[in-house]
């Protein structure tokens, strides 16, 4: 027989039960430090997919919970942030964790606990090959995006191309790719130049990148240190054309470089053209939240999350670590909108779209 107290908690354990019904999924990212406006602008792209997922329900009655936290970019601190994620709150997986040494390094904490890691925010080839058992990447290789870069530049003619990468892994399989455009195109770098992750300086390279007479410069680095290379290339009388890659695709990094924006060129790895059904979905969906413009980082967040989201729902309603794990080693030829995916157990790859845009006057992308 019911009665007031067995009643009232009753429905206090059914409240329980709803408010636990999440799904949790973690994230460790350099929400403040060199790569902040990058990284917001990229989750933010992806709540834009996820928050629509929730606003039907989620996931079999279950809504989508990220748990975000600040690494600082450092690769330290990442890995500690992953540990908190995945021994202390469960998560039932990872999600875009941005920076190559910062991916490397959390890798310990997916393979000691079956973890999967969904969109690392980085094209690092060491997550590609060999394949990494629980990394499932969505974006094309950073060695794609640079020799695509250096192609370019050969084939408009520029034959006096530099190369200045961070000194990081990060920056060596930039610059591999870097080096496989100048081979494909029969040329030799003018220079290649490394500089220091943590504390940056031009000071001798960009006299060097005047003098030599560069008439373009790829620069494999992050953010702030792009900005600064770049403001030095132009105080020491260059006017060398500068092309980055897109861990840079961002609105923040056009501000953030102010009247140096113009004419850099930075490279896609997801299209732009409403003609995809990817970029239409994400621009639809944005403009119900009054967000103007979806930038190349937040659609690379919006595509993470569909991918995500699409491992849940071929869970059964059962999202452990081990069931999206076999639902991602299961996605193939997944349609994203116009970009396909497709996983095995022995291909993590993802995607293979690269492209490049130049920054108008006008502070925009476009091709």
């Amino acid at each position: 027989m019911w009665n007031h107290k067995t009643l009232g908690a009753a429905l206090l354990l059914l409240a329980g039960a709803a408010a636990q019904a999440q799904i949790l999924i973690g994230q460790t990212a350099g929400f403040s430090g060199p790569v902040a406006a990058g990284v917001k602008e990229t989750t933010d792209g992806a709540k834009l997919y996820i928050d629509s997922i929730n606003a039907k329900g989620g996931i079999g009655g279950q809504k989508i919970e990220l748990i975000s936290l600040d690494d600082k970019f450092d690769p330290k601190l990442a890995a500690e942030n992953a540990r908190k994620l995945i021994e202390e709150q469960n998560v039932a997986a990872m999600f875009l964790t941005r920076g190559t040494p910062h991916n490397e390094a959390i890798l310990p904490w997916l393979d000691k606990y079956g973890v999967p890691l969904i969109g690392p925010s980085t094209g690092a080839m060491t997550l590609h090959q060999p394949v990494r058992k629980h990394i499932f990447n969505v974006r094309a290789t950073y060695q794609r995006e640079a020799e695509k870069a250096v192609v370019h530049l050969a084939t408009i003619g520029m034959n006096k191309i530099a190369l200045v990468h961070v000194d990081d892994s990060f920056g060596e399989d930039g610059l591999a790719g870097a080096q496989k455009g100048l081979a494909s195109a029969k040329i030799s770098a003018v220079a290649v130049e490394k500089f220091d992750r943590v504390k940056p300086d031009f000071s001798k390279i960009a006299p060097l990148v005047a003098k030599l007479g560069a008439q373009a410069v790829v620069m494999i680095a992050s953010g702030a240190a792009v900005v600064d290379g770049i403001k030095a290339f132009r105080a020491a009388g260059s006017n060398c054309q500068v092309v980055t890659l897109s861990n840079n695709a961002s609105g923040g990094f056009i501000k953030s470089l102010g009247t140096h924006a113009r004419g850099v060129i930075v490279s896609q790895v997801f299209p732009q053209s409403l003609s995809y059904a990817l970029v239409k979905e994400a621009q639809d969906i944005a403009r119900t939240r009054d967000v103007a413009e979806v930038s190349p980082a937040m659609l690379e967040g919006f595509a993470a999350a569909k991918v995500l989201v699409e491992a849940l729902r071929r869970t059964g309603g059962k999202p452990s670590r081990d069931k999206i794990q076999a639902a991602l080693e299961g996605l193939s030829k997944f349609d994203l909108g116009g970009l396909e995916i497709n996983y095995s157990s022995k291909d993590h790859t993802g995607l293979d779209f690269a492209d490049l845009a130049i920054i108008t006057a006008d502070g925009r992308f476009r091709r």
